[in-house]
C-alpha cells in the first residue's frame, strides 16, 4: 500500500482544513516546495497535492507553485483541485504530474472525463468525496443525490483505473478512516482505491493495509506529529 503524504495548498501556503471547511484552516508552512522536499527526505515515495482554491472556485489558482513543487522532487506527485478542462490536465501532465485527479468535473462534465481517460489513460484518477455515502462537489460545499458506489461502477465502466475515496466527515478529525465504506467500495469495484480522511495513528494504517487498498493519504496526522512518516512507511514495507 502506497503512503501518500498530503499537501493542501491555499493562497500559496501549505494548510489543512477540518472536514473540508474553508473557515477551519490551519496553516503549517508558507512553502509547499519545502514541505514536499521534507516528505521526500523522510522516505515518501509518492505525494498527493490539492489546490484548495481551485477545488472551490474551479480556477487552478495555485497551479504554478504546484508545478514548481513537482519539478523540485524526484518522486511522483498526483495533483487535484480545480482541474475542469483538458487544457489544465495537459498542463499538469506536461509539467510532470504522475496522476491528475478530477473531482467536480467527473460529476458535471462526463464528456470531458471520458476524453481525459482516452487521452491520458491511467494518469487520470477521480476523487469521490462522500458525505454519508453520497457524493459532494465544489470543494465539498455542495451535496449531490448520487451514491458514491454507483458512481464508482460507472467510472470503472468508462475505463477509469484509480479513485481517491474521501469520507468528508472523517477528514481532518483524526478519528480513524471509515473502514466499512472503504470495504464496500473495494468490493464494488476492481479499481485502485486510495483512502483519504481520518488516518490518525499507525493502527489506522494497519487496518487499511488489511483491506488490501492501493494507497492511503495521510494529512493532518503528519503535520500534528501523531504519525511519523518514517514509521508507517517502515511498517508498510514489513507488511509486504
Amino acid at each position: 500500500m502506497i503512503i501518500f503524504p498530503a499537501i493542501d495548498v491555499k493562497d500559496g501556503n501549505c494548510v489543512r482544513l477540518k472536514q473540508g471547511d474553508y473557515n477551519q484552516q490551519t496553516t503549517y508552512n508558507d512553502s509547499p516546495v519545502d514541505t514536499a522536499v521534507k516528505w521526500q527526505e523522510a522516505g515518501g515515495t509518492f505525494l498527493h497535492m490539492v489546490d484548495l482554491d481551485g477545488a472551490k472556485t474551479g480556477d487552478p489558482k495555485n497551479k504554478e507553485i504546484i508545478l514548481k513543487t513537482i519539478q523540485a522532487l524526484t518522486i511522483p506527485v498526483e495533483v487535484g483541485g480545480g482541474i475542469r478542462s483538458i487544457d489544465t490536465i495537459k498542463e499538469y501532465v506536461e509539467g510532470g504530474a504522475a496522476r491528475v485527479i478530477l473531482g467536480t468535473s467527473a460529476i458535471t462534465d462526463w464528456d470531458m472525463l471520458t476524453e481525459a481517460i482516452q487521452l491520458y489513460g491511467d494518469k487520470i484518477a477521480v476523487s469521490l468525496d462522500a458525505r454519508n455515502g453520497y457524493i459532494a462537489t465544489d470543494g465539498w460545499t455542495k451535496n449531490s443525490d448520487k451514491k458514491a458506489a454507483d458512481l464508482a461502477k460507472e467510472l470503472e465502466a468508462a475505463g477509469l483505473t484509480t479513485i481517491v475515496y474521501t469520507d468528508i466527515l472523517k477528514d481532518g478529525m483524526l478519528r480513524g478512516p471509515n473502514l466499512e465504506e472503504l470495504k464496500a467500495m473495494q468490493e464494488a469495484t476492481n479499481m485502485n482505491i486510495i483512502a483519504s480522511g481520518g488516518v490518525s495513528r499507525k493502527e489506522d494504517v494497519t487496518n487499511l493495509q488489511k483491506l488490501d487498498l492501493y494507497g492511503a493519504i495521510i494529512g493532518k496526522a503528519l503535520y500534528d506529529g501523531t504519525i511519523q512518516l518514517e514509521d508507517v512507511i517502515e511498517e508498510d514495507n514489513h507488511a509486504r
